[in-house]
């Protein structure tokens, strides 16, 4: 199989909740709350780890978190939940220092899209690939799929109209998309960002950064739409391509798959109507039967191929409306489910408080939220053991420039060394001069400049 880089970028919700109206504090307050220990070590509120990822404050007094180069699902996996573990870990140590204030307050952190103001805050994807004139056209050709990913990958959402009527729908990312593809993150909010940032050597790679994707809690979720996806850029790579499915209205018609949970309402194509379901179906048939035809099967490994298997049941459990088949894997159906149990028993609406809370715990990613007694009741499988995922939260992936720049970290941190550091770039400050490298190549993990770097280092 192809190797390949991937990423993802996690922003989360935050807020602080209190029975005292006095102690209530802004998104702005709570942060600088969370993030002060941050500010203490490294004097921003923009970190770089030991284990290769970034951890920092977006815009918008959003905590957020990218995962170091991966170039398998199962550290991408690892790396993602290792960032919910840090962040929960700032928080129980926020509202620790809270309670020494005599404050009843509690933080809490969201891992979903939207909050009760209607502000969106992303999941982005990012797949490093191959420099190639091909790209816009493999991105255009990947809209369809991309609009209706969400049947499959959607973490599920409560839709609550003007007039205060609700209902339950795949996904709550689709309403905060306004076009298909362009180099803007936030003016237009796009499926795909074009912008040229590959983090790589500029003359060999591209980045493709998706951000049109739901935050899952399950880890199954999360790692199927990688999964997906990566399947579909290994056809590319392989000279494959995607039939014509294009979508009249892409923007319009993402809308349209999100609220409509048989997955059967035609969308207006080019030159023909396809439903969700259709586009899921040729889609998966396309890419599975031109990578079998290539000989690539064989090298699949078994998380593939449960995913490719995962990619097929998820599809046969929409048309036929079975739901339960597919609620311990894939987000939408789980909080359906978790919901749903809830609603019937109480007899209250989905736009009751009480619903809406709920809604909340299932996304909360610190110790009050739902996910991990779900886990351990085996209402949503695992992929990674939490074993593995403490590790990542320490350890660099082993076989991606990360392991360089994790340990280049942990070493400027004991020997208490000035530094600045990136994706490619490594920083010794000293008061002699600068001493830089260049890490251009995300698949290499040796590097001669680096080892004399880290000698260097040791040196008093």
């Amino acid at each position: 199989m192809i190797r390949r880089i991937m990423g993802i970028e996690t922003e989360y919700g935050l807020t602080c909740f209190s029975p005292h109206v006095d102690e209530v504090k802004t998104a702005e307050e709570v942060a600088q709350l969370l993030f002060r220990p941050v500010v203490q070590k490294s004097h921003s509120t923009n970190l770089f780890l030991p284990n290769g990822g970034r951890l920092y404050l977006d815009v918008g007094a959003h905590p957020e978190y990218a995962t170091a180069e991966c170039d398998n699902v199962r550290d991408l996996i690892a790396q993602d939940r290792a960032g919910d573990m840090l962040f929960s870990e700032m928080v129980r140590d926020a509202n620790e220092e809270l309670a020494r204030e005599g404050s009843q307050a509690q933080i809490h952190l969201f891992k979903n899209n939207s909050d009760s103001h209607g502000h969106s805050y992303g999941c982005h994807e990012n797949y490093l690939v191959r420099r190639s004139r091909n790209f816009r056209a493999h991105i255009s050709s990947m809209i369809p799929f991309y609009v209706t990913r969400q049947i499959v990958c959607g973490a599920g959402n409560i839709y609550v109209n003007e007039n205060g009527e609700a209902h339950y729908e795949f996904s709550a990312r689709a309403d905060q998309m306004f076009d298909a593809i362009s180099a803007a993150s936030t003016r237009t909010r796009p499926m795909v960002n074009t912008r040229d940032e590959p983090h790589a050597d500029s003359d060999h790679y591209r980045r493709m950064h998706v951000i049109v994707g739901d935050s899952n809690m399950s880890q199954i979720t999360t790692a199927l739409k990688v999964v997906m996806t990566d399947l579909i850029l290994m056809m590319f790579d392989a000279g494959g391509e995607l039939p014509d499915l294009s979508l009249k209205d892409p923007v319009d018609a993402i809308r349209v798959v999100s609220k409509d949970m048989s997955g059967k309402t035609p969308l207006e194509g080019s030159s023909s109507s396809y439903c969700a379901l259709d586009i899921q179906r040729i889609i998966y048939e396309k890419t599975l039967s031109f990578l079998k035809e290539k000989g690539y099967e064989a090298d699949f490994s078994d998380d593939y191929k449960y995913f490719i298997d995962l990619w097929e049941r998820v599809l046969v459990g929409v048309e036929n409306e079975n739901w339960q088949s597919i609620s311990a894997e894939i987000d939408w159906a789980a909080k359906y489910f978790l919901l749903h149990r809830y609603k019937e028993r109480s007899l209250r609406e989905w736009n009751d408080p009480a619903i809406l809370r709920l809604n909340l715990a299932y996304h909360d990613v610190t110790s009050a939220g739902l996910r991990a007694s779900m886990e351990k009741q085996g209402l949503l499988k695992t992929f990674v053991d939490a074993d593995k995922i403490e590790e990542a939260t320490r350890v660099p992936p082993q076989t991606t420039r990360a392991v360089l720049r994790g340990a280049f970290i942990d070493k400027a941190w004991k020997t208490r060394k000035d530094y600045v550091t990136d994706w490619m770039n490594l920083r010794l400050l000293e008061a002699k001069g600068t001493r830089s490298i260049l890490l251009k190549d995300p698949f290499a993990t040796k590097d001669e400049n680096f080892e004399e770097l880290m000698r260097e280092m040791d040196q008093k």
